[in-house]
């Protein structure tokens, strides 16, 4: 049988023996109405604070943050919305809450800001955490994270957020809070609050007792901007919004939860021998941010199995740390040695690699180079037919392949 398998922006096909084939998951189907009509309308009824209309009244200057194109988020399709509500106001300017991710190209401005770039983008700010002199401090998180955060926003006099509910695998959830903290924080809050994604309850679809989202739920009661607006949404498989929340940041994320559930959470019928994940488009931008699917991933996988990453990776490895740590060695003990002497980050995702060698094989589908690889946890394969038939080679006749084909996103769960 033949299954289509995406790969950034296009498809790899792929033959393999029915027999062995254990499924194809994506998201959950779900049922959408006018996309247009549910924005409109939790901007009229928002959560815990009061209409859009009422926090722009009298405004004089607006910043509004928006993600960068690892998330999937319909910016351009709420400021089309908003626009006649914003354009206006004299002092508007935007922020890309990039975290520790680089700045959009001019394309991805185009996609993230749509038909509206040429109007905004001379108010259009990529905030950049290693550029300390943009930092303001405002205050101490109770885990002793310092928090140091774009001056632009820390200055604010109100501030509008756009972002998307999807799982996160060790804050729980990306969405809300995010925005802030990594988004528009410095590079030394950052890595001082992903240190604690090596703790207990840090993990996908987790929020009570999760240290990463405590500490950025802290960090909010610092930012000292007078007015603060929020529109969240979850998308559907095909990125249409098939629920929203607007008003406050806690509120209208919270709001989101149930639904981003629906969507994400997929029921399977049992674990495979093989695993093929796959970090879909946007979210395949380098193998740092395509990791998240290698964590959805090896929850669908049996023990001593093989997780294939299907993984663009047209910007390369990514975060430095990441890779030099993976370097030290191939026996993935020595790894989890290193972080226990320091923390870097990007350490916290190497470690969750070396916990996973150590009871299955990773091996990765990409457009890097197999030099890129040398050395490490993930086997390089240039072609994904390679991987998979090697792999129901290594793992017998009555070997089980599962797909995944939106990983990065899908939580999978035993029915």
């Amino acid at each position: 049988m033949r299954i289509d398998v995406p790969y950034g922006t296009r498809h790899i096909t792929v033959d393999i023996e029915e027999g062995s084939f254990a499924g194809a998951i994506g998201l959950n189907e779900v049922d959408i109405v006018d996309e247009d009509e549910t924005l409109t309308r939790v901007l009229e009824h928002p959560v815990d604070c009061g209409s859009f209309a009422s926090f722009l009244a009298g405004a004089d200057e607006l910043t509004v943050i928006v993600n960068d194109r690892t998330r999937p988020t319909p910016t351009a399709r709420i400021l089309k919305l908003i626009h006649p509500q914003i354009k206006d106001v004299r002092c508007l300017k935007f922020i890309v809450a990039t975290g520790v991710h680089r700045a959009p190209t001019e394309n991805e401005y185009r996609e993230i800001l749509g038909d509206l770039y040429e109007e905004y983008r001379e108010r259009i700010i990529a905030h950049d955490a290693r550029r300390s002199m943009d930092m303001l401090h405002v205050g101490r998180s109770k885990s002793g994270t310092e928090l140091y955060v774009n001056a632009n926003v820390a200055n604010a006099e109100r501030i509008l957020i756009i972002g998307s509910v999807e799982p996160h695998y060790f804050a729980g959830y990306t969405g809300g809070r995010k925005a802030l903290l990594p988004g528009v924080a410095s590079y030394e809050t950052i890595e001082q609050n992903h240190s604690l994604a090596l703790l207990e309850g840090a993990e996908s679809l987790t929020l009570d007792g999760n240290p990463v989202h405590e500490d950025m739920v802290d960090a909010i009661r610092h930012i000292g901007c007078r007015s603060m607006f929020c529109i969240m949404t979850v998308l559907d498989r095909h990125h249409r919004v098939y629920a929203a929340a607007a008003g406050d940041i806690n509120g209208s994320f919270s709001a989101m939860i149930a639904p981003a559930l629906e969507v994400f959470s997929v029921e399977i019928q049992g674990k495979a021998n093989i695993v093929v994940a796959v970090a879909p488009h946007p979210m395949d931008i380098d193998l740092y941010q395509s990791q998240k699917a290698i964590e959805n991933g090896k929850l669908a996988l049996k023990d001593g199995g093989i997780l294939i990453l299907v993984a663009q990776c047209r910007d390369g490895i990514g975060e430095d740390a990441f890779i030099r740590l993976l370097r030290v060695s191939r026996d993935p003990s020595a790894v989890l040695a290193e972080v226990d002497k320091c923390y870097k980050l990007g350490y916290h995702k190497a470690a969750r690699l070396a916990e996973t060698a150590k009871w299955a094989q990773m091996w990765v589908v990409s457009d890097l180079a197999p030099t890129e690889l040398d050395d490490i946890l993930l086997r390089p394969f240039s072609s994904l037919q390679r991987a998979i038939d090697e792999a129901l080679f290594t793992k017998g006749s009555d070997a089980s392949i599962l797909f995944l084909m939106a990983a990065s996103m899908t939580v999978p769960r035993i029915a």
